[in-house]
């Protein structure tokens, strides 16, 4: 499947790039896309989630009343659950979320991913670039001169490169990724997926 490149201002830069059948091309496994987005997402939450229990509230060490002769049910705490200001039943415990999953999976998941957006036509390849400096003005005029602004949109780089990333991570609906970091989930939330020319390198490296 071969991809006009092109330049930052929109035009054609005169080259085109083989995206490879293995990695663009394949049939999408749904089952182990929603294995990788599901342990994605599983391993973004802390799990520092935490309530008080009775033994843990503060104060309700005596008993409020006495136990029988007042004609009302019987207390024993103040800090029953069933009590304003008493502990939760069963509330939330700190826990951990992360789940495992085996790289081949992870590698089926990502390259599923990619066809997807390859055959949905929102793949976008242009040539490498950069910025002098952090430039936001810089990075919009590139995202309109593609004709994307306003799109959710995913910039895969060949490596890291801070100015790209201070350029571009105050606009809203953009997100920057090496793509060796790309998961399944970045791969597809997003509107139109933009590769930087190195980046399909890494990509093939990687995943094949």
């Amino acid at each position: 499947m071969k991809v006009d490149v092109l330049k930052i201002d929109g035009s054609k830069s005169g080259e085109s790039v083989e995206l490879s059948e293995s990695i663009f091309g394949i049939e999408p496994n749904d089952h182990v896309i929603y294995l990788s987005v599901k342990a994605f997402l599983a391993n973004q939450r802390q799990g520092t989630h935490k309530s008080k229990e009775r033994n843990e509230v503060r104060g309700g060490g005596r008993k409020p009343w006495k136990q029988k002769g007042r004609g009302t049910a019987r207390a024993g705490t103040t800090r029953s659950p069933l009590w304003v200001g008493g502990g939760r039943i069963f509330g939330p415990k700190p826990r951990n979320y992360r789940q495992k999953i085996n790289k081949k999976v992870n590698q089926l998941a990502r390259r599923s991913a990619l066809s997807y957006k390859a055959k949905s036509e929102q793949v976008i390849v242009v040539e490498n670039f950069s910025f002098e400096a952090p430039k936001t003005k810089e990075f919009a005029a590139v995202l309109n001169a593609l004709n994307i602004a306003g799109k959710k949109t995913l910039l895969l780089t060949n490596e890291h490169n801070a100015n790209i990333y201070k350029s571009g991570r105050n606009i809203p609906k953009v997100n920057i990724l090496e793509a060796r970091n790309a998961s399944a989930y970045d791969l597809l939330n997003n509107q139109v997926l933009v590769l930087q020319k190195g980046a399909i390198e890494t990509l093939e490296t990687i995943l094949n």
